[in-house]
């Protein structure tokens, strides 16, 4: 009897929001070293997913078509011989597998970024609020930065939801990271008078591709912890906007916090 308790697609066949995110599974579940990804044993596994969904009437789409398209390519250019013209150019460390580890890891980094505000969402949602709590702070205490952030949370959970519903271009030639996304947030407000605010949804709702909704989003919080702008509404259920706060100046004299971001998110 053939043992098949090691494959990973012999349980159930698992729904995945795009090819990146099979990959990422796969890659995960056996323990790879998604920098030294076995292209070909990769390459048979995602091939044998799409056999098995084909056989259960299930609609993949064309961005797994492509992805196959270009796993059998990478395994190809891996088969051959190198180019010794290449290598005298000094070109000989090419991976051909290079492109899709980048685009792996930094599907990975927005994954967990969408997982951790996930868990937020869920936290806030079964907050137990106590009528008693506010015999326990002073007035000196500011705790409306923690309650607004979590309804920043929440409004770009719901957000996204809903931007699932309707066309959203992905640019593919765009690498859009935080700290651009920073620099971006911070010509909106020098573009207004000081005390109006920005509306931070609005901003979210404009961007054309996922990525470029949570690297902004990102970077709105990355700003709240700088103290370069702190969350604002007006009224309850109002609409959440951002404002400078007394240190935006100051944050922004140095280069030294962006480019302290751009290593975090590196």
């Amino acid at each position: 009897m053939k043992d098949t308790v090691s494959s990973p697609l012999n349980i159930h066949l698992e729904h995945y929001d795009g090819p990146l995110d099979l990959l990422l599974d796969l890659i995960r579940k056996q323990q790879i070293d998604i920098k030294d990804i076995p292209i070909a044993t990769i390459t048979a596994q995602y091939l044998a997913y799409m056999e098995k969904a084909r056989e259960m009437d299930m609609d993949l789409g064309a961005e797994f078509v492509y992805m196959a398209a270009t796993l059998i390519h990478i395994k190809s250019k891996m088969l051959l011989p190198r180019d010794p013209a290449l290598q005298e150019e000094g070109n000989a460390d090419d991976d051909p597998r290079q492109e899709l580890v980048d685009r792996l890891l930094e599907h990975e980094r927005f994954k967990n970024a969408a997982e951790m505000l996930q868990q937020k969402r869920l936290i806030e949602e079964n907050v137990w609020s106590n009528p008693q709590m506010k015999s326990f702070v002073s007035e000196d205490d500011d705790p409306g930065l923690a309650i607004t952030l979590f309804d920043l949370v929440k409004a770009f959970s719901e957000m996204i939801e809903r931007v699932k519903t309707r066309p959203v271009y992905e640019v593919e030639t765009a690498d859009v990271s935080v700290s651009d996304m920073i620099h971006y947030l911070r010509q909106q407000f020098l573009e207004i008078p000081p005390g109006e605010p920005v509306f931070i949804v609005r901003l979210l709702e404009q961007q054309r591709s996922r990525r470029a909704m949570i690297a902004l989003f990102l970077a709105t919080l990355e700003m709240v912890k700088l103290q370069a702008v702190m969350i604002v509404q007006k009224e309850l259920f109002g609409e959440i906007a951002l404002k400078r706060h007394t240190n935006f100046d100051a944050v922004f004299s140095s280069d030294q916090p962006i480019i302290a971001i751009e290593q975090d998110y590196a």
